[in-house]
């Protein structure tokens, strides 16, 4: 169950797409298993803050259609799609906010397209070559792993109720949602495959360092993501880098934290990094 926005189209797909408030324009950018949907408290908080925010179901979620073939959800597909879209709506630059797979959409935009992107907000996975350095996030990330099988990890994520998926979220007051999106046919496929065309990349690619403006947000009550991968991050932002860290909320800060993450938002957006 995404937010209902306008369809718009990019590189032969169509991309649901939020679009609320005018002002200084603001891409927010989810990861799996989430849509738009993840980001309703800051949609409402950053536009009665005078921001603009434009909020995609990015491909394969939501409401944006849904290719076959992992080949369709590289990070570089994935990131045309949204400069894309920054064209379609005349954007020359946007501040931009990412969280899981939509935290790394935005570490590459930053790092192959740094004149559009004005600075970035990292939310629980920092720069690539600091996720693959950190010991503890190799064996937080196992689940990736099982991810890369094709039809048994379909079967794996949603068999006995999708106890595994339950699991993993913890019985998140959202994972119901997630469910009734990831139930209908072909999307626990299309989000599988954005793990499937990127996580060996994520593990052996070089990626440059980033020059814009980076805030690195880590929660303590993350059990996918260490706090050493988003500190070690500091080392490939040659821009200036902030890091803070939210004691108590799981993975989803958006989710559990609506209100202090939207007071850090604020307070960095309008701070001219």
């Amino acid at each position: 169950m995404s937010l209902k926005g306008q369809k718009i189209t990019v590189n032969n797909i169509n991309l649901n797409v939020v679009i609320e408030g005018k002002g200084r324009p603001v891409i927010l950018l989810h990861g799996f298993p989430d849509s738009a949907r993840i980001w309703r408290d800051q949609i409402k908080f950053l536009t009665s803050r005078g921001f603009q925010v434009i909020v995609p179901d990015l491909r394969g979620f939501g409401d944006s259609d849904a290719p076959e073939g992992k080949e369709n959800y590289t990070l570089e597909t994935i990131v045309g799609d949204v400069t894309a879209l920054m064209d379609q709506l005349g954007i020359n630059r946007a501040l931009v906010v990412g969280h899981d797979w939509g935290a790394i959409v935005g570490w590459i935009l930053a790092i192959k397209h740094p004149q559009r992107v004005e600075c970035y907000v990292a939310i629980s996975v920092g720069h690539p070559l600091a996720y693959r350095s950190d010991f503890i996030q190799k064996l937080r990330s196992w689940y990736a792993v099982l991810f890369q099988i094709p039809f048994l990890s379909e079967l794996g994520v949603s068999a006995i109720d999708w106890f595994l998926l339950r699991k993993l979220t913890g019985n998140h007051t959202e994972t119901n949602n997630w469910i009734s999106d990831l139930s209908r046919k072909g999307r626990l496929t299309a989000g599988l495959n954005w793990y499937r065309a990127n996580f060996s990349r994520l593990l052996f690619d070089d990626f440059p360092h980033v020059k814009v403006p980076v805030f690195g947000i880590w929660s303590s009550g993350d059990i996918f993501l260490s706090k050493g991968q988003m500190l070690k991050s500091a080392a490939y932002v040659d821009g200036p880098w902030r890091y803070e860290m939210i004691d108590g909320a799981s993975h989803w800060i958006p989710l559990d934290v609506p209100e202090r993450l939207n007071r850090l938002l604020l307070e960095y957006l309008e701070s001219d990094p």
